[in-house]
């Protein structure tokens, strides 16, 4: 087993290597375009199967965890820094996932760009993504966490204004960029604060530390920093801005930002580091409300949305605050499971919605949709399954996540509560709803679509299809794995207040929601658009507001772009720059300038007044040898 873990990352590394070589050739004819796909696809399957392998060792060890050092990156007095992999419990399901998940989406690539003049470049990033999630979930420091932690910000920059051609995939690149700068600023002073205190980033170490006992370092405070960073990266509120605009990238990115990689990082932080949560209620509590109100808040936006991936976008921004529900009141095991699942249904979710795209010509407006059901059986049948799996319909895979979720919000006792259990019902209740009204709009009743479109509906191909298939299956019937009980010898369960009788209470009511979500969005929807119109002219206001995402981009630009932006020209760019850089050094310039125009004026050739400046000279010299001599 030695150095299989360092294998898994490089084998991404390879692709990215091999294939950013061929993306800076002029041309790429046939044969590398078909080396290109062998390589990005065949390197991070090998990794998933190595994955697999690797997970059995696990078991066969009794679930010890494997170490794999690396080398040693650096030593600084007594201090040595690692490279170092670390695969137990909770890294073997976060890998099994980002291999998985990331090698599907690499063989719907095939398809989806296989026009695309960027093909071998966009493959480069793709495996350039898989590394830096790698590092991120098998990194035993917070160091290498941290490198996978910026790699993934780095890759989904390139990623999302992979198009940069068009200034809006550009800007939305940026925004993501920047947004999660500022929480990564929190996520590093965690870690300084850490490692002042423990004298290691190994996060198994400084678990074992916190477990031992008081310690003298405010959990508190750690467990706030380094949520800021985890808020930056799964889009909790203020930090949310990023990830809708994330759609500006082609659709296989998206599926790959939102199911298997970047947004789940927070999530995986936390519980990681539990310990750090474990012995502060405070900073649990900070998790949970936010994670609450995210889940509602991201909610109520996705049921007003017209685009196709941004009514995805903002249930995952949801279902990421639901996750952090889990994992504020103890449930981290609980909150990995719903990652787990979320991976499933929501890849199947945004391929789906690329096959849909892809059938219409590059449509994303759901309102130009409708009645593609039986021209696009398969990519309709695959997004129904991951549509009810996410709503929470039993026995799919979403439903036994979604559930536990809802009874440790209810039912624990570090943080249940029940205002927390109804904003989390009340998530749950609207994701039925919006999921099956895109799944009405999109799929069924009447015809919207273009008629010069229309003509050309068309099924995606079997590289993409047979994604979503697998997609749908695991959607269905994943729910079946208990991840939580896998992880509880590592990731401990928190105690319950309630007998355990109230959980099958909890259980009809969490079916009742998805069931109430998918009778209100079949009643309005059913009919035809006037039902909806009819509600959308009678609460405008409401409707205005939901559909401008409560204008919270138009406040920021407001209360924080625009006054840096009138700092940076006015302070620093004219008064600091143009005033006092140019302004000094032009006037050193000047003076100099004008010093030799001053001087110049005695060579004028006139022997005269040379031999009278001597004579000047020469007396002043006898003057001050008089007086001082």
């Amino acid at each position: 087993m030695t150095h299989a873990l360092t294998l898994i990352v490089l084998l991404p590394l390879i692709g990215f290597a091999f294939n950013g070589a061929v993306s800076m050739r002029a041309r790429t004819g046939a044969t590398a375009k078909s080396l290109v796909t062998l390589v990005g696809c065949a390197l991070p399957i090998a990794a998933f199967l190595l994955s697999i392998k690797t997970f059995l060792d696990l078991r066969a060890g009794g679930y010890a965890p494997i170490v794999d050092i690396v080398y040693n990156w650096a030593v600084i007095g007594d201090s040595s820094f690692e490279v170092a992999f670390y695969f137990d419990r909770l890294a073997a399901v976060m890998a099994l996932i980002v291999t998985g998940v990331g090698s599907l989406i690499h063989v719907y690539t095939i398809g989806y760009m296989k026009d695309d003049d960027g093909y071998a470049r966009f493959f480069a990033y793709l495996n350039l993504f898989l590394v830096f999630m790698l590092l991120l979930v098998l990194g035993r420091s917070l160091l290498v966490l941290f490198v996978g932690w910026e790699g993934v910000g780095l890759a989904s920059y390139l990623l999302i204004g992979f198009w940069y051609e068009d200034p809006r995939n550009a800007e939305a690149g940026k925004k993501a960029f920047i947004t999660n700068r500022i929480g990564d600023a929190g996520f590093l002073l965690g870690m300084f604060v850490l490692y002042a205190t423990f004298g290691t980033f190994d996060m198994d170490r400084i678990n074992l530390a916190l477990a031992g006992g008081p310690v003298a370092v405010s959990a508190t405070l750690v467990g706030v920093l380094l949520f800021i960073g985890a808020s930056g990266k799964s889009a909790q509120i203020p930090l949310h801005v990023w990830l809708p605009d994330a759609m500006a990238g082609p659709t296989p990115i998206s599926a790959l930002i939102h199911a298997a990689t970047m947004v789940t990082a927070g999530v995986y932080l936390v519980a990681r580091m539990s310990m750090v949560y474990v012995q502060s209620s405070d900073a649990s509590l900070v998790v949970t409300t936010i994670g609450a109100a995210t889940a509602f808040f991201a909610a109520t936006v996705a049921v007003t949305q017209t685009d196709i991936k941004r009514v995805l976008a903002y249930s995952t921004v949801s279902q990421l605050g639901l996750m952090f529900v889990a994992a504020g009141v103890g449930a981290y095991g609980v909150a990995i499971f719903h990652v787990y699942t979320h991976a499933f249904f929501k890849a199947c979710l945004f391929l789906g919605a690329g096959s849909v795209i892809h059938a219409l010509s590059g449509e994303q407006d759901i309102r130009k949709m409708g009645g593609i059901a039986r021209k696009i059986p398969w990519t309709f049948v695959t997004f129904a399954i991951a549509t009810a799996s996410i709503a929470g319909i039993p026995p799919l895979a979403g439903f036994w996540s979604k559930d536990e979720i809802l009874w440790f919000a209810l039912a624990s006792s570090r943080g249940g509560a029940t205002a927390l259990w109804l904003a989390a019902s009340a998530a749950s209740l609207l994701t039925a709803f919006y999921m099956f009204r895109l799944l009405w709009l999109v799929f069924l009743g009447n015809s919207r679509v273009a008629p010069e479109v229309e003509h050309h509906i068309h099924e995606s191909p079997w590289s993409m299809r047979g994604v979503l298939v697998v997609l749908a299956v695991l959607s269905a019937v994943g729910g079946f794995v208990s991840i939580p009980h896998f992880l509880e010898p590592q990731l401990a369960l928190p105690e319950v207040r309630l007998p355990e009788t109230s959980e099958h209470l909890v259980v009809y009511v969490s079916v009742a929601l998805a069931l109430g979500g998918l009778a209100g969005a079949a009643w309005i929807y059913a009919s035809g658009p006037e039902r909806a119109e009819a509600i959308r002219a009678k609460f405008a206001g409401l409707h205005r507001v939901l559909y401008n995402k409560y204008f919270v981009d138009e406040l920021y630009q407001r209360v924080i772009a625009r006054p840096l932006l009138w700092i940076s020209d006015r302070v620093v760019l004219r008064f600091g720059d143009r005033w006092l850089l140019d302004g000094s050094l032009n006037g050193m310039a000047r003076l100099a300038q004008r010093g030799a125009g001053a001087l110049s004026r005695l060579q004028d050739g006139s022997l005269q007044r040379y031999a009278l400046l001597v004579l000047f000279g020469a007396t002043l010299c006898l003057i001050w040898i008089w007086r001082h001599v």
